[in-house]
């Protein structure tokens, strides 16, 4: 069903209630002013006839047939319409004139306001004035009576014009609902025309809705865009996450196939050569367990890195960067207490981003200058530092980590970063700097290589946009596929290092 014919149906429905409801109160309105007209003629006529009510008294009092008679003709007279009723000092109707209730409608004692008397079939309002003449024994009781029929039958004409209306209106107020809803319901209409044909599986057409300034319609278009537009994003991220996935198995396969074939190989070894050296043996045991953890520190960074890739907007939150640090170091000295590790950070620099992400970057620069940062005597310093700053004109973080090794060449500055890119006699994977670079580039931070303190060893440098105190303004996370292929991004890699 339309809605416009719904419409037109409620207020058919509605409107003749309404009608009738208020013309319930208008006659009610009309019977209370009608009932007060009365009352107040009633009163008016009692004041006017009360005079000669007291000369009929005064006349039968003295014994005057003909004063009598004359008051009597004056007193209906001044009644007009007005049935009037005089009762003498013995209790008994010395005058009876005009429209009246018989002997058998009783009479309540005394009525100084006018009330109702009479039975079903017929009522009158009656009014009593009390009659004195300033004569001891002469006295009496003048009762006005004003019947009711006729403010009954403009009662009852107006309750069946009311009803009449209400009638008339249930057809006139449907077909009027149904052209003003028809009209109004028409930018309804054509939005549901232009989206029934938009299919977001088949086609790449979008609702383009110009303002109606009708709330609902506009609000609902609003509704529908922002649908399409969602759509559109999980979309387009289900394919990334498709694309990792695709990247993810081929990568494994050929970065894993050079230590599985080695690790095969010394198997072989130790299966066909049983009355093997003990120091070979224990060389090629040593190559498994060097073979196993290389691929094992693999799949633990592949699986980082598609992390990475597949991280949403709203995993992101602020993180304080000098805990961050201060843990990632902590950690670093428990598991290698023979590194000479120190940390100069700055307390309250926090920036919005994917707390995994800040401590897998932490993580690797670190690991990545105790592999490759250590001095002429082989021990490892390291040297992490973290200050306030500003990045063009905006508050920022610096993140520095230092190490005394032999540096970083400037021709090298930029390969470091690319995936699976590693010395000969590394024991990496390849992945710990590209993750380095994947996370500097999802938080929009600025990552760079440079000569360690002195022109000693190498210092990265990641430079932070600090997240503002209202929330506002916190960098929307990139959406990469570092792990299918860093260098077809449009993304320039910074300084690399080994």
């Amino acid at each position: 069903m339309r809605l416009s014919t719904r419409i037109a149906i409620v207020v058919g429905a509605v409107v003749p209630l309404l009608v009738a409801a208020s013309g319930w109160v208008l006659v009610g309105l009309v019977g209370r002013d009608l009932l007060a007209q009365a009352d107040q003629r009633l009163d008016a006529r009692a004041r006017s006839v009360a005079t000669a009510a007291r000369g009929v008294l005064l006349a039968e009092s003295r014994g005057r047939p003909r004063g009598e008679h004359a008051h009597r003709r004056k007193l209906a007279t001044a009644a007009l319409d007005i049935g009037i009723r005089l009762i003498g000092p013995a209790g008994t109707a010395t005058v009876t004139d005009g429209p009246q209730p018989g002997p058998a409608v009783h009479l309540p004692a005394r009525a100084a306001h006018p009330v109702t008397v009479g039975g079903p079939g017929k009522t009158w309002r009656a009014l009593s004035v009390a009659v004195t003449t300033g004569q001891p024994g002469v006295h009496g009781t003048l009762w006005m009576f004003s019947p009711e029929a006729a403010s009954q039958a403009q009662i009852q004409l107006v309750r069946n014009r009311v009803l009449t209306v209400a009638l008339l209106a249930a057809p006139a107020s449907a077909a009027t609902a149904w052209l003003l809803a028809a009209g109004a319901a028409r930018p309804l209409r054509r939005l549901q025309q232009r989206t029934s044909g938009l299919d977001p599986r088949t086609s790449s057409a979008r609702l383009e809705h110009t303002p109606t300034r009708i709330t609902e319609v506009d609000e609902l278009a609003h509704t529908l865009q922002t649908f399409l537009a969602r759509y559109d994003e999980q979309a387009a991220r289900t394919a990334e996450a498709l694309a990792t996935a695709r990247s993810f198995s081929a990568a494994a396969s050929h970065e894993l196939r050079t230590p599985l074939t080695s690790m095969q190989t010394n198997l072989d070894i130790l299966d066909s050569f049983q009355d093997l050296d003990p120091a070979d043996r224990a060389e090629t045991v040593d190559e498994l367990r060097r073979g196993h953890a290389r691929l094992l520190g693999l799949l633990v960074m592949l699986r980082a890195l598609a992390q990475g890739d597949l991280v949403e907007a709203d995993a992101f939150a602020p993180v304080d960067l000098a805990d961050l640090a201060d843990a990632a170091v902590s950690d670093l000295r428990r598991t290698h207490p023979g590194a000479e590790v120190t940390l100069d950070s700055a307390p309250g620099l926090t920036v919005h981003g994917w707390q995994p992400g800040l401590r897998s970057l932490l993580d690797n620069l670190l690991a990545n200058s105790l592999a490759h940062g250590r001095s002429a005597d082989g021990r490892a310093r390291i040297a992490v530092g973290l200050r306030a700053a500003e990045d063009d004109g905006a508050p920022a973080a610096v993140l520095t980590v230092d190490d005394r090794g032999p540096g970083v060449v400037a021709d090298q500055r930029e390969a470091i970063f690319r995936r699976f890119h590693r010395r000969s006699d590394s024991p990496g994977s390849g992945l710990g700097l590209t993750l380095v670079a994947q996370q500097a580039d999802l938080h929009r931070a600025r990552l760079r290589v440079l000569d360690g303190p002195g022109g000693h060893g190498a210092r990265f440098e990641v430079t932070f946009p600090l997240a503002r105190p209202d929330g506002r303004g916190a960098p929307v996370p990139r959406h990469r596929s570092w792990l299918s292929d860093t260098a077809s991004q449009g993304h320039e890699i910074p300084a690399a290092r080994r």
